[in-house]
């Protein structure tokens, strides 16, 4: 295949070649939690690895050519869980019916009136922001729709009017949302697989059984999203990353975009869209017909394995989707991060680098 240069490279988020946010904890990282765990560290202990294991991770993004940079989500023990526990009125809970070995049965639930008040990542994100200089620190958040359809699933004793619960979250993401552009915050990506749940048919089926229509589900959550963002400041980018399940290398939900992709894709006023495409359970690209005029990084590079992807086969399917949308509104991406949890995905730290190496050479050969 020709590498002629058919596109222009971005230079605001999202990027030509982007990344979705986390990284395979270091090890430094995960004895120092082990030792917190143990009480045989500090909190200002462990804070102060993390601090150093950040700024290496840091380095090393921008060494290879990031243009936006995240903190590996190093702070957190879940890419959602984390968010959600700091928001005041929610409780850590223990579920009974969590199966995957190895891996911590944790969520939350609401037990008061939420708010968004001294929030600890505010903090964090501060951090980024000082040792990223000259590139743009990128942060992530679970977004409000999954916050209500993980609170819907586990309950709460608090609203028992869902137009008074969908008004708070609005105002949590709404005060969010500020905090962090008042800590220089221009770039924020929201975290969602309620929207990948939507697009599997077993689990449409069983909302259906339960008594739930999945496509007013479906509008529920982008009016949230677009509540929730109604405010936000111009020079401030969010966009909304779809996953179909990203634990240890699994995945819960598998079916193309198509059932959600009109009202999702035409109505959500969100920058851009991260759309998982690294396998079949994506579905093709004829649901990006519907896109309206935001951009979509493609994720085509898988972070379940560590092995490399053809280069020549992700610039055809770049040129594929391309057919739907401007090429200049196409990036490339990695299909999530590549350690959802602090255990990680099942590849190592040089297989990670590689598959970023890899991104940026094909889309500096795409994108110029």
């Amino acid at each position: 295949m020709s590498n002629k240069i058919i596109g222009h490279k971005r230079n605001m988020p999202p990027f030509s070649y982007d990344i979705v946010g986390s990284f395979l904890r270091t090890d430094e990282i995960k004895k120092a939690r082990r030792q917190y765990a143990n009480g045989d560290l500090t909190k200002a202990g462990l804070r102060n690895i993390e601090d150093i294991e950040i700024e290496k991770l840091v380095y090393k993004e921008k060494s290879i050519g990031l243009k936006a940079v995240t903190d590996g989500e190093f702070r957190r023990s879940w890419w959602h869980l984390d968010f959600f526990l700091g928001i005041q009125g929610t409780q850590k809970i223990n579920l009974s019916n969590f199966k995957i070995q190895g891996i911590k049965a944790e969520s939350f639930k609401i037990i008061d009136k939420i708010e968004f008040k001294g929030h600890p990542m505010l903090k964090d994100f501060k951090y980024l922001k000082a040792i990223s200089k000259d590139c743009i620190p990128k942060f992530t958040i679970p977004s409000p729709a999954l916050f209500h359809f993980v609170q819907n699933r586990n309950g709460n004793d608090v609203y028992d009017n869902e137009v008074n619960l969908f008004h708070d979250i609005v105002k949590v993401y709404r005060d969010a949302i500020k905090a962090f552009y008042d800590v220089g915050c221009r770039y924020l990506q929201l975290d969602d697989t309620s929207f990948g749940t939507l697009c599997n048919s077993s689990h449409r089926e069983y909302l259906k059984a339960l008594g739930q229509n999945p496509d007013d589900i479906v509008k529920k959550y982008v009016t949230l999203i677009n509540e929730t963002i109604k405010y936000k400041p111009t020079d401030m980018t969010i966009v909304l990353h779809i996953c179909r399940g990203n634990l240890h290398s699994s995945w819960f939900a598998a079916g193309g975009y198509e059932p959600i992709a009109k009202e999702l894709f035409s109505k959500c006023k969100v920058d851009g869209f991260f759309l998982e495409y690294d396998d079949e359970r994506s579905g093709n690209f004829d649901p990006l017909r519907f896109i309206n005029n935001q951009f979509v990084v493609l994720g085509l590079i898988t972070t379940k394995h560590g092995g490399l992807e053809s280069k020549e086969q992700l610039k055809r399917r770049i040129f594929e989707a391309a057919k739907y949308i401007n090429i200049d509104k196409l990036c490339l991406s990695p299909q999530c991060g590549f350690a959802s949890t602090e255990e990680g995905n099942i590849l190592t730290e040089e297989e990670q680098w590689n598959k970023l190496e890899l991104m940026i050479e094909v889309a500096n050969e795409i994108w110029k």
